[in-house]
């Protein structure tokens, strides 16, 4: 095997793990969701080092790892809002964020002379924020850790950064639209 597969195959393996995580989940067995959700930002740095190290980007590893990170957190948030371990506004908040993102992104794509949407460090910090706090919220209900309100205060957090990130494109895509962006009839 290649070294410049071994990131793709994490990542591919990353994304697989979605069903069982939400399943385990489902089924009340949040030791192991967490662990599978440890293992994840695991292999999420190896495959990231893996590629550097090696020069071992693609264009499949391109689309496939920052999908398999969104389809992960987004899944973990959806279940947790399901189960009542956060509050559904947030989950609705995310969710809706992350669809605004990838709808608006091929917008861009398609209307615009753009050719990528670099993703903007106020999203960055949105989705630390929000890998944080999936991680606290099943330490809590996975590890009996006693996070002292730290939660609530993530909460807050991630609900404050995913209305400014949103915001962020927004203003910077229509910027960008109205500047010229747009191309004429094909």
């Amino acid at each position: 095997m290649k070294v410049a597969h071994i990131p793709n195959i994490l990542t591919v393996g990353r994304l697989v793990s979605v069903p069982l995580t939400v399943w385990l989940m489902l089924q009340g067995q949040m030791t192991w969701a967490f662990w599978m959700f440890v293992a994840a930002g695991i292999t999420d740095g190896i495959d990231g080092a893996v590629a550097r190290l090696f020069n071992a980007h693609s264009k499949l590893g391109a689309f496939l790892d920052p999908l398999a990170d969104k389809v992960l957190l987004v899944s973990i948030y959806v279940v947790l809002g399901w189960l009542g371990d956060l509050p559904s506004w947030l989950v609705i908040m995310i969710v809706f964020r992350d669809l605004f993102i990838v709808g608006g992104a091929l917008l861009m794509l398609l209307l615009s002379r753009y050719s990528r949407v670099d993703p903007l460090y106020i999203g960055k910090i949105n989705t630390f924020l929000q890998i944080v706090l999936a991680g606290v919220v099943l330490a809590e209900l996975g590890l009996g850790l006693d996070s002292r309100g730290g939660s609530t205060a993530l909460i807050y957090l991630v609900g404050a950064s995913t209305l400014l990130s949103g915001l962020a494109y927004l203003v910077i895509w229509g910027r960008k639209l109205a500047s010229n962006g747009l191309e004429g009839p094909p």
